[in-house]
């Protein structure tokens, strides 16, 4: 460590020498002809400026959008960090390595506890954990509307929420929708309440990185209603989990409607939930629809239930692939009803398994498969009272499914609404994101990033064990690890020399890469001004990178062929006065995608028949050959 230590101290003093020199040099020179300091070229911006007009071939101006999102590390700090990262000590200097170069390394906030024993009605609420709230109510209504709506990081947490509460109800309206990161945590909720009920709409809608807990939510419950509806849709890569959730309650009927609809990789665990229940009614219906990859595991889901009926329908209908595990599901229940109908019907087929399901149950225990999909395996399963209808034991899934999910109006249109005079409207095109900065590629490069190297990874970003960060990471890396789709070449970059060399790579040196100008229009009517057909309209290939969530800035990169890109002037309807600079893309062939994809559903057709549009969101680009 001494060593390393002198090596560092060494290469200090050397890069501050030269930065001295340079800058009276700079200083001289700047006086000379009257125009600013120029930069340090030891500084990460100032090697991006050079590596961009040896590598770009034509004399088009440096993009400033995508040069503001340069690491703002100095020459100094730069070599600091280096060094550190070479040696693997990043992570003693976790909090001066994120300030520093603007990296976003705060997913784990905290916030306050509050107590709270009056009925309310939220709006506009965020962040805000409550110990004790609303015990031994009688009673009134908790009303939350637009809680935690839109922010980076939503850190929530009610504890012994409506605990031993007569008649009292509680209702959630757009919780956390729109987040970037939404861990909320329910402990204790409803335990013991009586009557009234508890409800959840769109809750964690269109999150990036949902992390739900609802630990012995209403357990001992009497007739204590909970409704689920819109939960959890649209989210990327999350996880729920329902712990005693139900337990030894008494007519307590819970309800799961449109649950994780459209959602991408979506882990849920329910353990102990209804375990030693009395006539509870369970019902999902729509539950993971049209999902990618969703994955659930029930264990002892209704164990030793009584008279308790459990129904799936519509349960990952629809959905890419998928796996569900039913462990010791309804084991040693008294007259219990289980009903699956439409389970399963997987676009591309999944896995389930089942494990010792039923397993000494006693009485008019009955369990019904309808339209039950294909491959599954059922071990230690109970000889009785069982019955398949309709079941489906084959290879693959056919048919059709029909998505009567939302879209969001103006997410995707025809090539022709891309006309002069055209009123259309825009989305929301906001980067909801948080801000952050690439690294330079001296730093990026010598970090690893890869789930093989993930110990490593926890540890430079301060991820422990179940942490929100540790979920950031993992989710950029299953997303980035992703075998390609047909015909596609794909890379995540958290520098702009790699995505310049992916960029090169794909088109060729002479490329320009383009953005929306602004975010004005979203979600309003707009007039469609001049209209620009980039390489003159003719159809060509691009790269398009999005980005993901991470501590740093991280791009995810693919080619795209047989595409048409348009530059369009965004005015606004009354005045036709200008507000924005549109850039659209248009995939020319669709064959390859599901039949389930939004961009079908909202323009309704199908895959290879119709070309679709979208416009390039606020942060995300698109790159061509210049014209």
């Amino acid at each position: 460590m001494g060593r390393e230590l002198t090596q560092i101290t060494t290469l200090f003093f050397f890069v501050v020498f030269l930065s001295i020199s340079v800058l009276k040099v700079s200083f001289a020179d700047s006086r000379k002809q009257d125009s600013p300091t120029p930069l340090n070229p030891f500084s990460p911006k100032a090697s991006l400026i050079r590596y961009w007009n040896k590598h770009i071939s034509n004399s088009l101006p440096n993009p400033p959008f995508l040069f503001s999102k340069a690491s703002p590390l100095t020459a100094i700090d730069s070599a600091f960090f280096s060094k550190l990262a070479t040696h693997n000590s990043l992570s003693s200097h976790f909090d001066s390595f994120c300030s520093s170069a603007n990296l976003f390394c705060s997913f784990d906030s905290k916030a306050e506890l509050a107590n709270h024993n009056k009925d309310a009605n939220f709006a506009l609420y965020s962040n805000k954990r409550f110990s004790n709230y609303g015990g031994s109510r009688s009673g009134g209504v908790d009303s939350f509307k637009n809680y935690s709506n839109g922010l980076n990081s939503v850190t929530d947490s009610f504890i012994k929420y409506s605990r031993d509460g007569t008649g009292h109800s509680e209702t959630f309206t757009n919780y956390a929708a729109d987040a970037n990161v939404a861990n909320a945590t329910f402990g204790n909720y409803g335990t013991g309440a009586t009557g009234g009920s508890g409800e959840f709409k769109n809750y964690d809608d269109r999150v990036n990185v949902p992390g739900l807990r609802f630990t012995t939510y209403d357990s001992d419950g009497n007739n204590h209603k909970l409704s689920f509806s819109h939960y959890s849709g649209e989210t990327n890569s999350g996880s729920q989990t329902f712990t005693s959730y139900g337990k030894k309650g008494n007519a307590v009927p819970s309800e799961f409607i449109n649950y994780s609809e459209d959602s991408n990789i979506i882990d849920s665990t329910f353990t102990g939930y209804g375990e030693l229940g009395n006539v509870a009614n369970d019902s999902f219906t729509g539950y993971g629809v049209s999902g990618n990859n969703p994955h659930t595991n029930f264990k002892s889901y209704g164990a030793g239930e009584n008279a308790a009926s459990d129904s799936f329908s519509n349960y990952r209908n629809g959905a890419n692939v998928g796996q569900d595990s039913f462990q010791s599901y309804a084991k040693n229940a008294n007259a219990g009803k289980v009903s699956f109908t439409n389970y399963g019907k997987t676009f591309n087929p999944g896995n389930d398994t089942f494990k010792e399901y039923g397993k000494g149950s006693k009485g008019l225990t009955t369990v019904g498969f309808k339209i039950y999909g294909p491959d599954r395996s059922f071990k230690e399963y109970m000889d009785k009272g069982v019955s398949f209808s309709g079941y489906t034991n084959t290879s693959s899934v056919s048919g059709s499914f029909v998505n009567h999910r939302w879209v969001e109006p103006g997410k995707f249109f025809r090539e022709s609404m891309l006309k002069q005079g055209n009123v259309m409207v825009m989305p929301d095109i906001t980067d909801k994101m948080p801000k952050r900065s690439f690294l330079p590629r001296s730093i990026v490069s010598k970090l690893p990033f890869s789930s093989s190297n993930l110990s490593e990874l926890k540890q430079i970003f301060h991820a422990p064990e179940n942490s929100t960060m540790e979920r950031v990471i993992n989710n950029a890396l299953a997303e980035c690890e992703r075998t390609p789709s047909r015909g596609e070449t794909k890379r995540c970059l958290g520098s702009i020399e790699d995505m310049v060399d992916f960029a090169v790579s794909v088109l060729s040196h002479n490329v320009v890469v383009r953005t929306t100008e602004n975010v004005h229009g979203s979600k309003k009517n707009v007039t469609i001004g001049t209209v620009k057909g980039i390489n003159g309209g003719a159809v060509t290939k691009s790269v398009s990178c999005h980005q993901s969530l991470y501590p740093y800035l991280l791009y995810y990169c693919h080619s795209v062929p047989k595409v048409r890109v348009y530059e369009a002037e965004i005015l606004e309807v009354e005045s036709k006065a200008k507000i924005n600079v549109g850039v659209a893309i248009c995939h020319i062939d669709t064959s390859a995608w599901s039949p389930d994809h939004g961009a079908f559903v909202a323009l309704g057709s199908s895959p290879g028949q119709i070309e679709v549009c979208h416009w390039i969101f606020e942060n995300d680009m698109t790159w061509t050959i210049a014209d």
